[in-house]
């Protein structure tokens, strides 16, 4: 599944005319592969050993030109800093509030929302996000105890 995302990723990029570096290409792949939605921190501690030279500075460019090119979401919740999602198909996310983990989950039904939110107010609806708060089962089990 995972190989055939960065094949598709990396021809968007090409076409884009953006530049396939090896690090652009491991950032992606660990994107991919994560589903954790990793900070920037997080991708450079993980990259780094491949790539002695690479700095957050690095990290972060080509998350925002992945992010320019529409393969790469960043997510802002709270004060914590952006976390970053490769974009598959629609998915919304549940939050943890202690810990921060995000999970995604998928609900076809809510595509339906954005129709009914320009059929009632005349907008021209572009996006929607949903973000479902709570306590991850790791954290309410250190609760329980």
């Amino acid at each position: 599944m995972s190989s055939q995302q960065l094949k598709e990723a990396l021809e968007t990029l090409k076409e884009t005319g953006v530049r396939i570096t090896p690090q652009r290409h491991a950032i992606l792949e660990y994107l991919i592969d994560s589903m954790s939605h990793p900070t920037a921190d997080e991708i450079y501690k993980a990259l780094e050993g491949k790539f002695p030279n690479m700095s957050v500075a690095t990290v972060y460019n080509n998350l925002r030109v992945f992010k320019e090119v529409g393969l790469v979401k960043e997510l802002t919740y709270g004060d914590a800093s952006s976390r970053f999602d490769f974009v598959t198909t629609d998915h919304y996310h549940v939050i943890c509030e202690k810990c921060g983990t995000i999970v995604d989950f998928h609900y076809p039904g809510l595509n339906e929302v954005e129709q009914l939110a320009s059929h009632v107010t005349g907008f021209k609806v572009n996006q929607h996000r949903m973000e479902v708060y709570g306590e991850c089962p790791q954290c309410a089990a250190k609760d329980a105890h």
